[in-house]
């Protein structure tokens, strides 16, 4: 199993990297009502933080990213939230789908996890390193802006000044 095709199943939802159950579903070749069947018998196994049930306008802000399901005509539309299933409770998953096809998916689907969180952890460090450099530059363009600022009213202050009628005296006459 490609580890590509499985962490394009990996979403951040509520602030944790999930997998949704048509997504498993899909993975594990089974249609999405027999995993979830699968889990509501086993319910006591997934606490909130190993599965949740998505929110109507979190399912909808996703079916925003992606388009797996037709709105149109019988049976082409989701009847339920989908579960979503963090890397604890699709590992929890292994222990109530024990063909080998859940075994091997199972396994994919973990390393895919652990690949995705040391991406993370390394890109956390490259986020930090140029958020620190914008910092660093963002100060010195701000004082490139200001500079510019400051030239561009002073040309316009002496332009203003030119265009103004003259008064007063030179040697001794009006101006």
């Amino acid at each position: 199993m490609q580890l590509e095709k499985i962490q394009t199943k990996i979403y951040e939802i509520r602030e944790k990297k999930v997998m949704l159950d048509f997504d498993l579903a899909e993975l594990y070749e089974t249609e999405t009502k027999y995993l979830k069947r699968a889990v509501k018998a086993n319910i006591k196994r997934f606490p909130p933080d190993f599965m949740f049930e998505l929110t109507k306008l979190e399912y909808d802000s996703l079916r925003c990213n992606f388009s797996t399901l037709e709105t149109t005509g019988r049976g082409k539309y989701a009847k339920y939230l989908p579960f979503a299933f963090t890397e604890q409770g699709v590992a929890m998953l292994s222990g109530i789908l024990n063909s080998d096809k859940a075994i091997e998916t199972n396994i994919a689907i973990m390393r895919a996890f652990v690949f995705v969180r040391q991406y993370a952890l390394s890109h956390k460090h490259l986020t930090a390193k140029l958020q620190e450099l914008e910092n660093k530059y963002d100060k010195q363009f701000n004082d490139v802006y200001d500079a510019i600022n400051f030239l561009l009213q002073k040309d316009i202050q002496e332009t203003e000044q030119k265009q103004r009628k003259r008064i007063g005296y030179k040697n001794n006459e009006p101006i």
